[in-house]
């Protein structure tokens, strides 16, 4: 076995670099095809029914507004039954013919089996499902009072999601239906002070990527993966507490038309803005330098404001 390990530690790295070389041109020319496809074929929603949890405010409720204008139907889920029903109004008017919404918390099971069963109740089906709920926060790990304190924030974005996933997926394949996660890209480069909001939001990434290929081909999955986007959790006051206000963040509405425009394109990832994938890409091929520009920000912005603290 330790030769085996030896032979393919030896052979592996050449091998993959003759491969990349050989392979990558014809990769790209296949990835234009498949793009070019992709914006021919954008799929129809209206009358398609689709689930969003975290509907109330942000990403979510902007998000229902894209569906709305196609005349797509809307489940919409969140805790605050009043915005739900300003952003039904809304979705009505831009075009939705129907609109329910189901109060209640991602993070009990109860209420996720409850969203299903109310959403297939009413409409008789579910297309989509778009997992938006989620929580933010900013503070240094070793100054959590308790290390409990942490368990909101991966009930919310991480169990929140699974649980609703999990009772929708013998609906969804029903419908030949489509999930639709927001990771962040906090998922692939980790933001310091918000240590546990990464950590929930790259399990969503492992399980989603995982699922993409168990689900296949019946239900399609699309991750999408936000930079800093302007909604109720990332507004410019929060952002210059935190000594951030360099850091310029997306409109939101912008934002949900690059997510519904990937997800009716089949998109497998979703990344808005777009610039945020060449940051990925330096993440994989020079992380030092990614490392190194975090740890810098880090020390000189973020680090003495939390030490004031």
């Amino acid at each position: 076995m330790d030769m085996l390990h030896i032979i393919l530690n030896i052979l592996l790295p050449p091998l993959t670099i003759i491969f990349l070389f050989l392979f990558y041109p014809i990769y790209l020319f296949i990835k234009l095809l498949n793009c070019v496809r992709k914006h021919l074929c954008v799929e129809n929603v209206a009358g398609k029914v689709v689930l969003i949890t975290g509907a109330s405010s942000g990403i979510g409720e902007h998000v229902a507004y894209e569906y709305a204008k196609k005349g797509a139907d809307l489940a919409l889920v969140a805790r605050r039954e009043d915005r739900l029903q300003i952003v039904a109004e809304t979705s009505r008017k831009l075009g939705s013919r129907d609109v329910i919404i189901i109060p209640g918390d991602v993070t009990k099971i109860n209420d996720c089996m409850k969203f299903i069963s109310e959403t297939i109740s009413h409409f008789g089906k579910v297309d989509h499902l778009i997992n938006n709920a989620g929580v933010s926060q900013t503070v240094l790990f070793e100054n959590f009072s308790q290390i409990q304190d942490a368990n909101p924030i991966m009930d919310t974005n991480f169990w929140g999601s699974t649980y609703i996933t999990y009772y929708a997926i013998p609906h969804l394949r029903k419908s030949k239906g489509k999930i639709v996660v927001i990771a962040s890209a906090a998922a692939k480069i980790a933001i310091p002070v918000a240590t546990i909001y990464s950590a929930s939001k790259a399990a969503l990434l492992g399980i989603y990527e995982a699922l993409r290929i168990e689900l296949n081909p019946d239900i399609k999955v699309t991750i999408v993966f936000p930079g800093l986007i302007s909604t109720d959790m990332t507004t410019p006051e929060i952002i210059k507490r935190h000594g951030s206000d360099f850091i310029v963040s997306e409109p939101v509405s912008r934002c949900a038309k690059a997510i519904f425009q990937g997800v009716c394109r089949g998109e497998e990832y979703v990344k808005t803005p777009s610039w945020i994938k060449w940051f990925f890409l330096v993440k994989s091929v020079c992380p030092e330098v990614i490392n190194s520009i975090f740890n810098y920000f880090f020390l000189h912005f973020i680090k003495p404001y939390f030490k004031r603290e």
